[in-house]
């Protein structure tokens, strides 16, 4: 388990168990999907972000794994990491809940998956897809050492995570070197 404490609180990073899939698919609509917080989609996205079933899924994959951060009996943030070939570790899921943006937490988790990735993992690249028109998401990886590759393609419909409320709406593929 990995430790980081700061002002406010201290929180542990800790492998998620199946145990914890209603309550990192909750989380990950309420962040995307919810009413509030700066990582919301609401505007240009209407439906849930992801369903139970895919979270399942994703837990099951072997060289595939959760981490969440629970602050008391609260889920605060979950990150999800799968392997990837040539050496690449793919991220996804990442969350955090909207009443504790802005604190920390998601610059810590990130930095620690990505360590994860690199030592668990060997990985030597990060790779996420991001929807193209977040330019603040964007921005946000971008601080972090992530680079956008050109690489778009069209929201993927056939996921079912969701129903775009704006058109052509693209995702954009960011990597980073660790």
């Amino acid at each position: 388990m990995k430790q980081e404490s700061n002002d406010l609180f201290r929180f542990t990073l800790e492998q998620a168990a199946l145990r914890h899939c209603d309550d990192i698919c909750n989380l990950i609509n309420l962040t995307y999907r919810g009413n509030s917080g700066w990582t919301r989609e609401t505007h240009i996205i209407g439906g849930n972000r992801t369903h139970l079933d895919e979270i399942r899924q994703a837990m099951e994959k072997p060289d595939a794994r959760f981490y969440v951060v629970y602050l008391e009996h609260l889920l605060a943030a979950c990150i999800y990491l799968a392997k990837e070939q040539y050496k690449t570790t793919y991220i996804g899921f990442f969350s955090v809940h909207p009443d504790f943006q802005g604190r920390g937490i998601g610059k810590y988790i990130l930095q620690q998956a990505e360590t994860i990735a690199k030592e668990q993992f060997s990985a030597t690249k990060i790779r996420m897809y991001v929807v193209s028109q977040r330019p603040e998401l964007i921005a946000f990886y971008e601080r972090r050492g992530y680079q956008c590759t050109g690489l778009k393609n069209p929201y993927p419909l056939h996921l079912k995570i969701g129903v775009p409320k704006i058109t052509g709406l693209t995702i954009e593929y960011l990597e980073k070197v660790v």
